[in-house]
């Protein structure tokens, strides 16, 4: 007898949030979920019954972006404090922290081999990091207004970034080239994906639109007008078959890539949703929104043998045979795929199934519970330790290395955070600087609108030999 196929269901939900929540993102391991928020924290929750949640409190502005690492020991959150910081996710609530951008992070995440770190900014860069101390790379400097987002691409060797000036554009990492430039958004790109088989992206914005562009063709495949208000956040089901969005209507869909359709239309939370991921596994997705909330679903829909998931929609819909999965080619080219597709509305306001504690209890923890004698005195108090300390040079791996290897005897020996500020300056030094630093913004702002003028000139003469093709085309017949 054939598996039934299941609905998405609603599991848990946590509380704990003062603010809209804007990031999510499940350890690898999947014990603990990740959720960054506008009142300024990072919030771990554990999935264990009766596990406290932990609050860390460090920076100094909302969390856009939250990234676990592969090994699921690090987690690293961006913020626009204009700083980026390195936590270990346990009740010690160790931090490193480095100024990454002269202006907003809007993303970060961690290369899959772990060894490297993705931000983008306000400033209209994305950079490139190194984990271990982290040690600056490289930019990218091409975007002309605040870059949204930015994600590897499986392998590593390409980047994927999002901005305002309503391109996506494709980096080279080792020769940090653009390779090519997508120009069809209608609106600011708000979240940008690489497919699972690193063939397709996907893109998100204001325009309302979710479009999947194939980057070997450099080809709109697909694209979905399923949302009726600006999409905020999209990710790729493992399997490459799902995409989940997110959306200001208070929405979140999952987009059946192979059928080309509208596959659930799921509403739960009051307000925008703002943040959307699913797991490593792609059993399990979580949302954020608006409301405060963060809701962990049950994926289902995957738990079956993939050929009967394509039976039940062929039954759903009555359509013809599904293409290729490596391809995601859509039925006909540039497809729009409207709401009404016979896609199903899953409403749960009501009580998530299997919730063991709908308000886990929260510990606070980070830099603000430890006063700067406190530090001084753990600092000298393990100098006379017979392991020593290396104050601020360790990092988070450092430590995480060493609690590992010397188990919970180190605790005491280091601080709870491991800033990496500058020190103060003399304030004459200081103003020279932000005098440096305004001249440099003007130049900034006069490349960007000869830029502009450029960019602008570039497609009046695209529009001008497109025109001339045409013309020619037109001629040649009655030749």
């Amino acid at each position: 007898m054939a598996s039934v196929l299941e609905d998405p269901s609603l599991e848990r939900h946590f509380k704990g949030h003062k603010d809209t929540v804007t990031c999510v993102d499940f350890n690898p391991n999947m014990k603990q979920l990740a959720s960054g928020s506008m009142d300024s924290c990072l919030m771990v929750w554990n999935f264990k019954p009766q596990m406290r949640a932990y609050r860390f409190v460090g920076h100094k502005d909302a969390v856009l972006s939250v990234s676990f690492s592969p090994s699921g020991h690090l987690v690293a959150s961006a913020s626009r404090d204009k700083s980026v910081r390195l936590w270990i996710p346990s009740v010690k609530g160790e931090s490193t922290v480095f100024k990454a951008h002269t202006a907003t992070v809007r993303s970060v995440e961690f290369s899959n081999d772990g060894q490297y770190l993705l931000t983008s900014s306000d400033d209209k860069t994305v950079k490139v990091w190194a984990v271990h101390r982290q040690r600056f790379q490289f930019s990218l400097n091409q975007h002309m207004n605040w870059v949204r987002c930015a994600k590897w691409s499986p392998d590593g060797r390409l980047i994927v970034s999002g901005s305002d000036d309503k391109t996506v554009k494709i980096w080279d990492r080792t020769s940090k080239d653009c390779i090519h430039t997508f120009f069809e958004h209608g609106g600011f790109v708000h979240d940008v994906a690489f497919h699972p088989s690193g063939t397709c992206v996907a893109a998100a914005g204001t325009d309302s639109t979710v479009k999947v562009w194939d980057i070997r063709m450099n080809k709109l495949l697909q694209h979905y007008q399923a949302h009726t208000a600006a999409v905020n956040s999209l990710s790729f089901h493992p399997s490459g078959n799902y995409l989940i969005t997110a959306s200001n209507d208070s929405t979140l869909k999952i987009l059946d890539l192979l059928e080309g359709r509208l596959f659930y239309t799921l509403h739960g939370h009051q307000g925008p949703a703002t943040a959307v991921a699913f797991s490593r596994t792609g059993e399990h997705f979580s949302s954020g929104g608006a409301d405060e909330q963060v809701m962990v679903w049950k994926t289902n829909f995957d738990q079956i043998d993939y050929n009967e998931v394509l039976q039940s929609h062929r039954v759903r819909s009555q359509s013809s045979a599904p293409p290729h999965i490596h391809d995601i080619h859509p039925r006909s080219p540039h497809h729009r795929h409207g709401a009404r597709s016979g896609a199903q509305d899953i409403n749960v306001n009501c009580e998530p199934k299997n919730m063991a504690a709908p308000t886990p209890n929260v510990t606070n923890l980070g830099p603000a519970l430890f006063t700067e004698q406190k530090q001084k005195a753990l600092v000298n108090g393990s100098a006379s330790s017979s392991r020593g300390f290396q104050g601020l040079d360790m990092t988070s791996a450092d430590i995480a290395r060493r609690d590992l290897d010397d188990g919970p005897t180190l605790r005491a020996h280091y601080p709870s955070t491991a800033p990496l500020e500058v020190k103060e300056m003399p304030p004459a030094l200081s103003k020279t600087l932000e005098n440096f630093v305004g001249q440099l913004d003007v130049l900034t702002q006069t490349v960007n609108i000869l830029e502009q003028r450029l960019t602008m000139t570039e497609n009046k003469l695209r529009e001008v030999l497109d025109n001339q093709q045409k013309i020619t085309l037109q001629v040649r017949p009655t030749d």
